[in-house]
């Protein structure tokens, strides 16, 4: 809230850096996503063609690789690095936006939020909901109603909801307390084994705490107020389940909730599971024959090939006016908000369910030292978690590894 006149001079408020993930899973029509050449001059694809305002602030990355991607459950490793699904169960870690969110997440109201076309996290089962993993390895639940998500940044409280929310607190403290003595209790009867069980409880139930305790320190803190000129109606409920659904004005309404969150430092760490393993991924506005994992088993059928890349080029439109979005919101420092945010745009799957060759591209982020390249051809089977480091990086967070990255990307950041 300074005056002009003092960013002037000189003396800006620190702006601070974001990171955003989004997902497309299933892959994508490569030979229409990635550029026959490199640099800032290449010629843009069909599927990326629409961003060609943002030619020379975004970089397309080819030679990615995901070590336990492909099929239909690379979801399960696609922030994380883990094997994810194998024969004999789950094997989770954490996800890199929560490496994040464990060091710049602490001075927001919300560490990270989880956006996703489907609510909850889906686990277990092909087609996660989420991105998201916990330290202890477990999936932290998505939320994919834009009015709930709108309400739970700035929804205002009147005193009865209030005293609501007390109860609330009491009662799951109270219930954290009869958890954690129940399980003491069989703490002493089990095996090694089934100690090591007992030991991802404990740790879940802290995690829980941890989150109470946040919830109760920020509860008495009023929210923001968002500027809602040019955004949709966040007062209904919009989910792909409604009745009268439209894709489009649930995309625009996603999408500037992100916008909202960053622009009011409610978060500053969010995925996005925008279209999820072999479940939906197309709707009216696509226009096209067939379901979108139908039309990944093309079998290089022409109309399969050009509808596939039909589907990513709207998708692609909407992520455009995103970013137009993110453009027009100024920053203390007369740089805009996508100047202070690291954006990503990738799938943990690339031809016909590939582990490698993913499409991937990252945004923004000049103002954190990103040089973009438009297209930067990386040697084969580079591993996708650079990416993340390189993100990870730029907001700020310094690790010497990020699961099987050993560094970032030096051409992106000099």
């Amino acid at each position: 809230m300074m005056p002009r006149k003092s960013w002037a001079a000189g003396a800006f408020p620190d702006v601070p850096a974001r990171m955003m993930v989004a997902h497309f899973g299933t892959g994508m029509n490569l030979h229409q996503f990635f550029p026959t050449t490199t640099g800032n001059d290449c010629e843009l694809p069909q599927i990326v063609r629409p961003l060609e305002d943002y030619r020379r602030r975004m970089t397309i990355i080819s030679g990615l690789q995901l070590q336990h991607g492909g099929g239909h459950t690379g979801d399960y490793s696609f922030l994380t690095g883990t094997e994810g699904w194998t024969t004999s169960g789950i094997k989770g870690g954490i996800s890199a936006d929560q490496v994040v969110a464990k060091s710049i997440g602490q001075k927001t109201r919300f560490p990270s939020l989880q956006f996703s076309i489907r609510r909850g996290t889906n686990f277990g089962q092909q087609g996660l909901a989420t991105l998201s993993w916990s330290e202890s390895g477990i999936p932290l639940a998505a939320e994919n109603d834009p009015y709930v998500l709108f309400n739970r940044l700035f929804g205002v409280e009147d005193a009865s909801q209030a005293a609501n929310r007390d109860d609330n607190f009491r009662r799951r403290g109270s219930i954290l307390d009869y958890v954690r003595d129940e399980a003491n209790q069989i703490q002493r009867k089990v095996g090694k084994n089934d100690q090591a069980k007992l030991d991802e409880y404990f740790s879940a139930v802290r995690e829980v705490e941890s989150q109470l305790q946040r919830d109760i320190d920020w509860s008495n803190q009023p929210k923001p107020e968002p500027r809602l000129n040019d955004l949709g109606n966040y007062s209904q409920s919009l989910t792909p389940d409604s009745k009268e659904f439209d894709y489009g004005v649930y995309q625009k309404l996603m999408y500037d909730l992100v916008a909202l969150a960053f622009q009011t430092d409610s978060t500053r760490v969010i995925t996005y599971n925008v279209r999820r393993e072999l479940a939906g991924g197309t709707y009216a506005v696509h226009n096209v024959s067939k379901g979108f994992h139908a039309l990944t088993h093309h079998n290089n059928d022409p109309k399969n090939l050009s509808e596939l890349a039909q589907v990513d080029e709207i998708n692609m439109r909407f992520w455009k006016q995103f970013l137009d979005r993110l453009q027009s919101i100024e920053q203390p420092d007369g740089t805009s908000l996508l100047d202070h945010t690291a954006l990503a745009y990738s799938s943990s799957a690339g031809m016909d369910h590939s582990r490698d060759r993913l499409p991937t591209a990252i945004f923004g982020g000049e103002s954190l030292g990103i040089q973009h390249q438009t297209h930067l051809e990386l040697d084969d089977k580079t591993p996708l978690a650079r990416v993340w480091h390189t993100m990870a990086d730029r907001v700020g967070v310094k690790v010497d590894r990020l699961q099987d990255s050993t560094s970032p990307i030096d051409e992106l950041i000099g």
